[in-house]
């Protein structure tokens, strides 16, 4: 018959050890019995009785896994917090560390900026491998009859209170990583722009004249802002002196970035080879007018964010 019970015991049984099924079927199947016989001298219908028992039962998959003695987790509490502390550390650096030398590698290659993309794709791809291989790895030794003896918690283990700091660690990495970025594009773009003569030789965006002071200046103050941003960690909060060296230090670059955009001295005059807009007069006047006003805002936005943040943590 295809009753209630008799479906139970069969989804039930379907994922248990096969020679096992015939002991748990009697033993399954005289509990439910009992169990309905007990509501049913209760004065509850048969029916009923058997449905609510089965529920109090619940799912039979879980009931199966309780009866064949299998864990219903991928890694359990036993080696969790060890895989995870270890897939948190190989997370944090190895994707990062093998897509930068993917791109480094592409980009030597010829491929310039077009790296960049694949770069990123092989970080991800190595997360992605790295979490399945030791989740597989965890797995496996999860299920294996063998017991890893791991080392026991102590009061030793315990890390440092953090300092609550006024300058984020986060800030100062992203800051340093896109000064360095930038220094690394200044010669970088000489000999390997995306704009190219008519025989396929490199033009540099930049006037190549300006290798003679200005781009060497401007790269010793983003340097120097590199300097200041390390320092300015160390320290862990703003100050006035802070603020003022952060003062100078955006006037020396954004004041000779203006002056050159709008002299018509930044961009390289070859450009307007290539790109036919550029060699306008009136079409350079306003794009160097938008790259001086651009650092002009970016400056000040600067200085009234920092302004207000060393105020705050100088009261």
């Amino acid at each position: 018959m295809n009753t209630l019970t008799e479906r139970y015991l069969a989804a039930t049984l379907r994922s248990v050890p096969t020679q096992r099924r015939d002991e748990i079927a009697s033993e399954l199947r005289a509990s439910i019995d009992d169990m309905i016989e007990a509501r049913t001298d209760g004065g509850q219908d048969t029916a009923t009785a058997e449905r609510e028992v089965l529920t109090e039962l619940g799912n039979p998959d879980v009931l199966a896994a309780r009866y064949a003695d299998r864990r219903l987790q991928l890694i359990g509490p036993t080696y969790y917090l060890i895989w995870l502390r270890l897939l948190k550390l190989l997370l944090s650096f190895i994707p990062a560390l093998v897509g930068t030398i993917f791109t480094i590698v592409e980009a030597a290659g010829g491929k310039g900026f077009g790296a960049i993309g694949p770069g990123i794709v092989v970080a991800m791809q190595v997360a992605v491998q790295i979490t399945f291989w030791l989740t597989l790895t965890f797995a496996i030794i999860e299920r294996s009859q063998a017991t890893v003896d791991l080392p026991a918690w102590t009061v030793d283990q315990l890390p440092d209170a953090p300092v609550r700091r006024g300058i984020p660690l986060a800030d100062t990495i992203a800051s340093v990583i896109m000064l360095a970025l930038t220094i690394a594009y200044l010669p970088f773009q000489h000999y390997q722009s995306w704009v190219r003569g008519t025989d396929g030789e490199n033009i540099p965006i930049l006037d190549p004249a300006l290798w003679s002071f200005w781009l060497p200046a401007l790269i010793v103050v983003l340097a120097a802002t590199m300097v200041f941003e390390i320092v300015k960690y160390r320290i862990g909060r703003w100050t006035w002196p802070l603020f003022g060296i952060r003062a100078l230090l955006n006037l020396a670059f954004a004041v000779p970035l203006a002056w050159l955009a709008l002299s018509d001295r930044l961009l390289n005059p070859a450009l307007g080879e290539r790109l036919s807009w550029v060699a306008e007069a009136d079409n350079r006047d306003v794009l160097g007018l938008a790259i001086a006003v651009g650092a002009a805002v970016v400056a000040v936005w600067d200085l009234i964010d920092t302004a207000i943040k060393t105020r705050r943590q100088t009261a």
